[in-house]
């Protein structure tokens, strides 16, 4: 059976994009510094060696992907495809004209819940990638995230964007597994239900 994944690099004090998050600088100042446990030598994102890969893998292995619309209008909707698997997105609003050159995009307008039942329908067996902070502060509030991938960059931001800012109540979760590399601490957890 599927489960839903938040993915997310994270400063040591919480955050998930630095200072001066805007269109002009998506992901603040300092933001790739947050991944570059998965940066090569040339400067391009690619599998990391060691333990630090089988995450690598494991997102690249995800049948769709749940992002919030901030995060996919400040990369173009990863070009209509994220990694060759479809794209949902929760919003209020419909979508940009931009998106209908996307068609493995679908903006889903009836909330989050539905937005992840899409997505997991579509991931089949597979699981469904989430991203961004405000759709898994949505996802946690409405129970439909499964499990949380962070992986801890050890760097003070000291301002930013938080991953959870804003939550409804407290959350209980159970470790699945710890993997330290030098560049990061990955942490796996699932949402107690």
């Amino acid at each position: 059976m599927s489960a839903s994944v938040l993915f997310m690099s994270m400063s040591l004090d919480g955050f998930i994009a630095g200072p001066n998050d805007t269109p002009d600088n998506p992901g603040g100042d300092g933001f790739m510094g947050l991944h570059d446990w998965l940066v090569d030598s040339t400067g391009e994102i690619s599998r990391p060696a060691g333990s630090a890969g089988e995450l690598y893998d494991l997102i690249d292995a995800s049948g769709a992907v749940l992002a919030g619309r901030r995060t996919v209008e400040q990369v173009d909707h990863w070009g209509g495809s994220h990694h060759g698997v479809p794209v949902f997105v929760p919003s209020h609003r419909p979508p940009g004209p931009s998106v209908a050159n996307y068609p493995m995009v679908t903006y889903v307008q009836d909330g989050i819940a539905s937005a992840m039942a899409q997505a997991k329908a579509a991931a089949g067996s597979r699981d469904v990638l989430v991203h961004g902070a405000y759709t898994a502060q949505r996802a946690l509030e409405a129970g439909v995230l499964d499990e949380l991938i962070i992986s801890q960059i050890p760097i003070l931001f000291g301002d930013g964007r938080r991953l959870f800012d804003v939550l409804p109540s407290s959350i209980e979760l159970d470790v699945v597994g710890v993997t330290d590399t030098p560049e990061a601490t990955h942490l796996h957890y699932r949402v107690r239900r």
